[in-house]
């Protein structure tokens, strides 16, 4: 009898365009994942109503974060990759577990804060209780596994206080989430502008996303910020400079690494060298992910066919889960 797989769940939001902070940080993983878990990897475009109500976009932001999502190694047929609103169970557990989350928690969580200090004049119930509908996503297919980057760990806490207060009140439906990263410290892409991470929407210039052309990848890298170099032999390197040596480990070679670190150990580095390589080194490993991306774009039709072959397998799970909680709760008469 084989073992069943431990579940994970994790959803990605439809705005703004995948970087190289994404893929070193999430999506790298979860092409690891496919192989050794039952893998629900979702598009959360509900999610993204709370913030961007305007669906102008929405669709080709859909189409956009399945095909890079593909592009990069997730495999359709390995995973459930489905868009949140097509499986409509979701906002049947997200109203139930409504009953559970009282507003003063809410209030309190730091994203709700945040969001209020950004967007005054769109302070929404789905914002308030966007915490809520995540736990839903999460508790909908019973997954013990979250992979969440640090400023998710508060959602996935409220994930398990709702699931001890359902167990509580009503019996065991739900295992405890907890958050995953394959036992690794997570991988945080440094921003070109030598502060803080890449970010889909802070400084455009400063983030090298997968869809940028050749040219603007030579130009974002040849941008990045340098000084005269060291003046000591082994003297330590400041941050901006240790953030060009980071993206050179992510897709450089270790004899080109071990180049350039002897070279400023030794005061003879020449950063304008080391940009040229480093951008060559970029442009090697986007393009073949942005040619695949824009040919997964130019096929709508195998886009519908991978979104509805994911709300499929992510509705058996779905459907699963709330016959259970209907009659766990008493729901069923």
């Amino acid at each position: 009898m084989t073992k069943k797989k431990e579940i994970v769940m994790s959803g990605i939001r439809p705005t703004g365009f995948l970087h190289l902070g994404n893929y070193f940080g999430a999506i790298r993983n979860y092409v690891k994942m496919q192989e050794d878990f039952d893998c629900y990897f979702m598009v959360a475009d509900l999610h993204s109503l709370t913030t961007h109500p305007d669906t102008k976009q929405l669709r080709a932001n859909v189409h956009r974060v399945l095909a890079e999502n593909i592009a990069c190694g997730l495999d359709p047929d390995k995973v459930a990759l489905y868009c949140q609103s097509h499986v409509y169970e979701t906002s049947e557990l997200y109203l139930y577990l409504n009953m559970l989350a009282y507003t003063g928690e809410l209030e309190k969580t730091v994203t709700f804060k945040d969001k209020v200090r950004q967007n005054p004049d769109n302070i929404n119930a789905g914002l308030l209780t966007y915490p809520v509908l995540m736990s839903a996503d999460i508790l909908l297919h019973r997954a013990k596994y979250v992979p969440v980057g640090k400023d998710q760990e508060q959602h996935l806490e409220i994930a398990r206080t709702y699931v001890n207060r359902f167990n509580h009140r009503y019996g065991k439906v739900f295992p405890e989430p907890y958050a995953f990263n394959y036992n690794q410290e997570l991988v945080k892409v440094p921003s070109l502008d030598g502060t803080g991470k890449m970010s889909k929407s802070e400084n455009q210039m400063a983030t090298l996303y997968l869809a940028d052309e050749d040219d603007m990848i030579r130009k974002k890298v040849m941008k990045t910020k340098t000084d005269g170099g060291p003046t000591e032999i082994n003297s330590s390197k400041p941050e901006y400079i240790e953030n060009i040596f980071g993206l050179m480990k992510l897709v450089s070679s270790e004899e080109v690494i071990l180049k350039f670190e002897a070279d400023y150990n030794n005061c003879t580095i020449r950063y304008g060298d080391m940009k040229k390589l480093l951008a060559e080194d970029m442009v090697t490993f986007i393009s073949p992910i942005r040619s695949k991306i824009n040919a997964i774009l130019d096929d709508k039709q195998y886009l519908k066919n991978v979104m509805e072959k994911g709300a499929a397998k992510a509705g058996i799970s779905a459907k699963e889960t709330m016959k259970l909680v209907r009659e766990t709760m008493g729901l069923d008469y």
